[in-house]
């Protein structure tokens, strides 16, 4: 089934600022999976490289095909990660490369100048059409990365013995992702900036908040300030139960609009009770709901949700937080079938 329409992105962008009504309803998502772009186009993007022309075609057009203003793309550091060797295969700790200052020091940073790949960005702005625009950034923030490198267990045992070495781990990360986003913004083929780093799980923070403050949020408010100084609105994707740091993201850090939901935690309607009047709430359809419910009652819960999330004007509808495997397309397909039906 093809929802394409004209791509409009100044729609999403009076969300995402909240200067107006759209005269649609914007969708928007954080990232889909190979698996699922590879079921809804029929094709092996799946199994398809990286990177090539040919996997950016399928990208785009998937995207376009939904109906969707704009296209998510976020591109790797250029940092290498562990590979699990040392009888370590699974999680972060499989990736780690940094345990201590000596690793720290010989570690192959990559320049400020070029943290990122930017060719990925010109390749899929010359596949757009005109109304749609790339909304960009670095695959995984600054705290993902620092677990990443460090391993969480790694980073645990670190803040206790040598909390200068992770502070300057944390500064390092930051200053590639500011960087980069530096240089994103002021290409006029993004349309706005995001960073994805889940900082949550179910009941709190992976970090205390005084530690998210003086690690973490600084490096936010960086990134946003450089998206701002292009006239760019910045999203901030992230998993898990935020409560006790959501007025400094909103205040402080001066995000525009938040994505990840999960109603379990808090429940996107009730996000914009408490937050609506400061900034932007994304998607926030529950995953569990989308993948376990029969298609007609997916779309009594889209219908309901668009009611009382897009009063206002200021929501864009997807999921609260990804595109899956497991997640059915034609149940996604009738959500967004909604969305494209309701009322502006």
């Amino acid at each position: 089934m093809k929802l394409s329409r004209q791509p409009d992105f100044s729609q999403f962008l009076k969300v995402l600022t909240r200067s107006g009504r759209p005269d649609h309803l914007p969708f928007y998502e954080h990232i889909a999976s190979p698996g699922f772009i590879a079921r809804r186009t029929n094709t092996n993007f799946d199994k398809m490289p990286f990177g090539t022309d040919s996997y950016w075609r399928i990208y785009v057009d998937f995207w376009l095909g939904m109906g969707f203003d704009c296209v998510p793309v976020e591109i790797p550091l250029r940092c290498p990660l562990g590979t699990g060797h040392g009888g370590v295969t699974e999680g972060s700790e499989a990736l780690a490369v940094i345990s201590n200052r000596q690793d720290y020091e010989n570690y192959p940073w990559p320049t400020e100048s070029d943290p990122i790949d930017f060719s990925h960005f010109e390749i899929v702005a010359s596949m757009l059409p005109d109304g749609a625009k790339i909304v960009g950034g670095v695959c995984a923030g600054p705290y993902e990365w620092a677990s990443q490198m460090l391993g969480t267990i790694g980073l645990s045992y670190m803040l206790a013995d040598d909390p200068e070495l992770v502070e300057e781990v944390f500064m390092r990360i930051g200053s590639l992702h500011i960087s980069a986003v530096r240089q994103l913004a002021t290409m006029g083929f993004i349309g706005a900036l995001r960073q994805g780093d889940d900082l949550g799980f179910k009941t709190s923070t992976f970090l205390s908040p005084p530690l998210l403050r003086k690690l973490v949020f600084p490096i936010y408010t960086k990134m946003v300030t450089f998206a701002h100084a292009q006239n760019k609105p910045f999203i901030l994707h992230s998993c898990g139960n935020l409560a006790e740091v959501y007025d400094e993201l909103i205040d402080d850090c001066k995000i525009d609009a938040k994505h990840s939901f999960e109603d379990v935690i808090l429940p996107v309607s009730e996000f914009k009770r408490m937050y609506g009047d400061r900034v932007t709430a994304l998607g926030g359809l529950d995953v569990d709901i989308i993948c376990r419910s029969a298609e007609d009652e997916v779309r009594a819960y889209a219908r309901d949700q668009i009611e009382k999330c897009f009063a206002d004007g200021f929501w864009a509808l997807g999921t609260g937080n990804s595109l899956t495997d497991y997640m059915p397309v034609q149940n996604y397909i009738a959500v967004l079938g909604e969305g494209l039906n309701a009322g502006v």
